[in-house]
């Protein structure tokens, strides 16, 4: 019996396992210190640097953002329900929500077993704030649905 919205499934399920990985490689390998300890990969653009967030993307509400823990459980209960109690999604909605899932359950262990969420991904050409492959996850998984959203329709390819 095939498994109903199985896009969404493997997509939740290989983005939380890939999060977690590279999370536990960078706790690992690295050294969590002020200023914190950065490697080059191409010196002024891309670094891996190990940080924690306590605060949600970009360390918006750091100051207490305890109550994350539970929106990321709420987030993902509430997707699993729709994955398992909805209607059969079409591939891209799978792919989208099962990709926010993934974000929301990677970060949610994070803030369940930690207290706070590990980022390294530092793009420094642009000045972007340091994040994880589950905040791209998330980034990804609402660019899936806004192409379901206000891509070409169906009804636009038949005319």
């Amino acid at each position: 019996m095939p498994i109903k919205n199985f896009l969404f499934w493997a997509a939740a399920v290989l983005g939380v396992v890939f999060d977690q990985i590279t999370k536990m490689a960078i706790a690992q390998n690295m050294t969590l210190t002020d200023p914190p300890q950065t490697i080059p990969l191409w010196a002024g653009v891309f670094h891996i640097t190990y940080v924690t967030n306590k605060g949600a993307a970009f360390s918006w509400f750091s100051e207490d953002g305890s109550w994350l823990r539970w929106l990321s459980l709420g987030v993902s209960l509430a997707l699993a329900a729709l994955a398992i109690w909805g209607a059969r999604l079409p591939r891209w909605e799978q792919l989208g929500y099962g990709l926010i899932m993934a974000g929301a359950v990677g970060n949610g262990i994070d803030r369940f077993m930690l207290g706070e969420v590990i980022d390294f991904l530092d793009f420094r050409l642009i000045r972007f704030p340091i994040f994880n492959f589950a905040d791209v996850f998330i980034n990804l998984g609402i660019l899936c649905l806004l192409f379901v959203a206000f891509g070409p329709s169906s009804s636009d390819k038949k005319s």
